[in-house]
């Protein structure tokens, strides 16, 4: 096999991504899957990955993206869950299936490194357990997110945290993965939904998908005082904080009641600490970490697209803009300066 397709390229940290030709240049592997890609989100774990948050990237060049759908192209020994023109949703979640060695593919003599699934790439070999395989009706645009912001704030909501009709959530923090935090509170029977976040565009996209209400941060001066406020008087049964900043972290475990839990789904810098005082654990107070809503992508996924057929999960608004792959740099541009809303997605040529 030597296929060539345009990809976005993770050369140096803290630069912009190379759009360039690539090329795969191997036979599948045992495990192995093939696809053609129609979508790619972009997730706020690839700024960090840019950024370099979790410190100095042992693996460059390498190429990016974990949520994605598209149609499967060719399957390698072994493989049998999916089958070779299925329409197919990409996922960084372990689903079934093998899981294949990671691809390596050729840019300029060099080699690109892989993990076992990228989608910032129009064609991509990955592990056959990160595809799951979908109704040929679906909308592929809703597809590519089940892939990660669906998904992930779902399980939150059902797996992490355990919402129960008529509790009261704080979400920091209202990207791709809180606005389906919000939503998947809301259709959990969740009392007052509560939105904080720094750009006012998200959190007028906070409201659409439920939010009882929301807190600019840059215009409060303190945000625990705020949050109680807006609760008026009802305890805070959860927080789910997707930020991953350390400050914000603990006031989310000074808000929670005697029994609450912290949800934390943002990842914090390397180096980066939280300090709390543990006694109210002792008594009920919780910490949960979130590896992706805990979700498991056979179970998970057929369950959401049936709630999109039925109207009752939005994926429209959230999408907030389309864009081809050499504009990549641009998008993440805009997520990073708050001029993105929702989540934007990469179309690939068909």
């Amino acid at each position: 096999m030597n296929i060539s397709f345009t990809a976005a390229i993770l050369v140096k940290q803290n630069q912009p991504l190379i759009i360039d030709e690539i090329s795969f240049e191997d036979r599948l592997c045992v495990g192995q899957v093939l696809v053609k890609l129609d979508y790619s989100g972009i997730c706020g774990s690839q700024l960090g990955e840019i950024a370099g948050v979790k410190g100095p990237d042992p693996y460059l060049p390498h190429l990016l993206g974990h949520e994605g759908s598209g149609t499967v192209v060719e399957v390698g020994p072994g493989v049998s869950t999916v089958h070779t023109g299925d329409r197919v949703v990409l996922h960084w979640r372990k689903g079934s299936g093998i899981e294949g060695k990671p691809p390596k593919y050729k840019w300029q003599g060099k080699t690109i490194n892989a993990g076992h699934v990228t989608t910032f790439n129009a064609v991509a070999v990955v592990s056959e357990n990160r595809v799951t395989n979908i109704p040929p009706d679906t909308d592929l645009k809703a597809a590519a997110l089940l892939g990660c912001a669906i998904t992930t704030g779902f399980g939150v909501i059902t797996n992490d945290a355990r919402l129960k009709i008529g509790e009261n959530i704080v979400i920091f923090g209202a990207g791709g993965v809180g606005l389906n935090i919000i939503q998947g509170a809301k259709l959990a029977g969740a009392n007052q939904i509560i939105a904080v976040d720094q750009w006012e565009n998200r959190l007028e996209l906070a409201k659409k998908f439920g939010a009882t209400s929301t807190i600019n941060i840059k215009s409060i001066d303190d945000l625990e005082t705020s949050v109680l406020f807006e609760m008026a008087g009802f305890p805070i049964d959860i927080v789910a904080d997707n930020t991953g900043i350390p400050s914000l972290i603990n006031k989310a475990y000074n808000l929670i009641s005697k029994d609450g839990r912290v949800i934390l789904v943002g990842v914090p810098k390397k180096g980066d600490h939280t300090t709390i005082y543990t006694l109210p654990m002792h008594f009920g107070k919780r910490l949960i970490g979130s590896e992706g809503g805990a979700t498991d992508p056979e179970r998970d996924i057929p369950k959401y697209i049936n709630l999109i057929k039925n109207g009752k999960l939005e994926y429209r608004d959230l999408v907030s803009s389309v864009h081809k792959i050499n504009d990549i740099n641009k998008i993440i541009s805009r997520m990073k300066d708050g001029s993105e809303a929702g989540r934007a997605l990469i179309e690939f040529e068909n």
